[in-house]
C-alpha cells in the first residue's frame, strides 16, 4: 500500500460482532472466561484491550515494524526502554535533547546506576568515541527538540550493532509520514503519540515499535508489570488521528517551508533552525532519510534578549503560547522556561539553546495568516 492508504487502513478490521467500520471503544477492566485460562485472547485490561490492540497493530504498520506497544505517555514509553537496562549500563545520547527525556535520565535512572553520555549526535566520530563496553543503548532524537539537529540513523545503527548496543530513535518530530527509523536499522522507534500521531491536542499517549520478537516480549513484560498503559478512549483518539496523518503532515510541511524562509528573510530575525535549509549541517542526511522537513523550527531574534523574545511570545494570536507540538493549531513556545526548563542553564547555553530561543510548531492553518500573525508580533 502507498503511504496514505496505509495510514487510513492500518489496524482497521470491521468489528466482528456488529460490522462497525470504526474500532469500538472497549470500556472494560476485565473479561469473562469460559474456564480458567480459556478466553478469547483477553484476560485483564492492563494486559490487553481490543481498542489498544487495534492501535498497536496500526502503529506497527505505519512504522514498517512487526510489533507495536501503546503507552500512557511518551515519557512512559521512554521509561520502558530504559528498564531494559541494568545498573552499570551506559547510554549514549544527544546533547540537544527534549527536556522531559533529560529529566527522566538524570533525575530518575542515574539514581539506579545507569550512566548517560551526552554528545553531538551529528558527529559520527563523537558517537563512536563515546561508546564503551558498558554501552547498551544509543538514544537518538532526529530532528532534535528544539534545535533541529539531524542524526544519521543508518550510520549510528551500524555503530550500535558493531558494539552490541540497541538503537532507539525518538521519531516524534518527524512522524512516520516523514521517516521510518526501523527501515534504517533502528531497533526501537519511540513516539510521543500526543503530538503528530494524535494530531489534535486532545490526548496524552506514547508508543514503541520494534521488529524483533524477543525485544517485544521484554517490553511487553515491562509494560504489563509496570502498568503504564493508555485508556481505550485515548487509543481510539490516536487511531482516528492516524487516519489523517498524511494529509496533516503535507500541510505542516508546506506551511513550515514557507514560514522558515519568511523568518530567515526577516530583518529582525537572527538565526532560524530548520532542517530543510540546504546550508543546514544535517541537510544531506535529512534529505536521505526523510520524505520532507516538517513544520517544527526554532529561531532567535537579532535582539537576542529574553525581554524581546517574551514580547514576541505574548504578541501572537494564531500561534498559541503553550507546551506540546504537532497539533493542527500552531503553537509558540519558549524552551528555556517551558519544555526544557529541567535542563540546567549552563548545559542549555553550552549546547546552543539560548535563553531567548523561540520554538514554533507550525499548524495547518493558512500560511499567509500565520505569517501575518508572526509579522505583527515581531514588529
Amino acid at each position: 500500500m502507498k503511504i496514505g492508504t496505509k495510514f487510513i487502513h492500518a489496524g482497521m478490521e470491521p468489528d466482528p460482532s456488529t460490522g462497525a467500520i470504526m474500532t469500538p471503544v472497549y470500556m472494560t477492566s476485565t473479561y469473562v472466561q469460559e474456564a480458567p485460562g480459556v478466553n478469547k485472547g483477553f484476560e485483564y485490561a492492563r494486559s490487553q484491550n481490543p481498542t489498544r490492540k487495534a492501535l498497536e497493530e496500526a502503529l506497527a504498520t505505519i512504522e514498517n515494524g512487526q510489533y507495536g506497544l501503546a503507552f500512557s505517555s511518551g515519557v512512559a514509553a521512554t521509561d520502558a526502554v530504559l528498564k531494559l537496562l541494568a545498573p552499570g549500563d551506559e547510554v549514549v545520547t544527544g546533547n540537544d535533547l527534549y527536556g522531559g527525556t533529560y529529566r527522566l535520565f538524570t533525575k530518575v535512572f542515574e539514581r539506579f546506576g545507569i550512566k548517560f553520555k551526552y554528545v553531538d549526535m551529528g558527529s559520527l566520530e563523537t558517537v563512536e568515541a563515546a561508546m564503551s563496553a558498558a554501552t547498551k543503548l544509543i538514544w537518538l532524537e532526529t530532528p532534535t527538540n528544539p534545535l533541529m539537529n539531524i542524526g544519521d540513523i543508518a550510520a549510528i545503527s551500524n555503530i550500535a550493532k558493531s558494539r552490541g548496543a540497541l538503537l532507539c530513535v525518538d521519531n516524534t518530530f518527524a512522524s512516520p509520514y516523514l521517516q521510518n527509523p526501523l527501515d534504517n536499522g533502528a531497533d526501537i522507534v519511540m513516539h510521543s503519540s500526543t503530538k503528530y500521531l494524535g494530531g489534535h491536542s486532545d490526548v496524552i499517549q506514547g508508543a514503541l515499535v520494534v521488529n524483533e520478537k524477543g525485544l517485544y516480549d521484554q517490553l511487553y513484560f515491562i509494560q504489563k508489570s509496570c502498568g503504564a498503559v493508555p485508556g481505550p478512549m485515548d487509543c481510539f483518539l490516536v487511531l482516528r488521528g492516524i487516519k489523517t496523518l498524511h494529509l496533516r503532515m503535507q500541510r505542516h510541511c508546506e506551511n513550515g517551508e514557507k514560514i522558515a524562509h519568511w523568518l530567515r528573510n526577516h530583518p529582525k530575525i537572527g538565526k532560524v533552525y530548520w532542517c530543510g535549509f540546504e546550508d543546514h549541517p544535517g541537510y544531506s542526511v535529512a534529505k536521505k532519510q526523510m520524505r520532507g522537513f516538517g513544520g517544527m523550527m526554532s529561531f532567535e531574534l537579532k535582539d537576542n534578549s529574553v525581554e524581546a523574545a517574551k514580547k514576541v511570545l505574548s504578541g501572537t494570536h494564531l500561534f498559541s503560547l503553550a507546551e506540546s507540538l504537532g497539533g493542527v493549531e500552531s503553537l509558540i513556545n519558549h524552551p528555556a522556561s517551558m519544555t526544557h526548563a529541567s535542563i540546567p542553564r549552563e548545559e542549555r547555553i553550552k549546547n546552543g539553546l539560548s535563553d531567548s530561543l523561540i520554538r514554533l510548531s507550525v499548524g495547518v492553518e493558512d500560511a499567509d495568516d500565520l505569517i501575518e500573525d508572526l509579522a505583527r508580533a515581531i514588529g
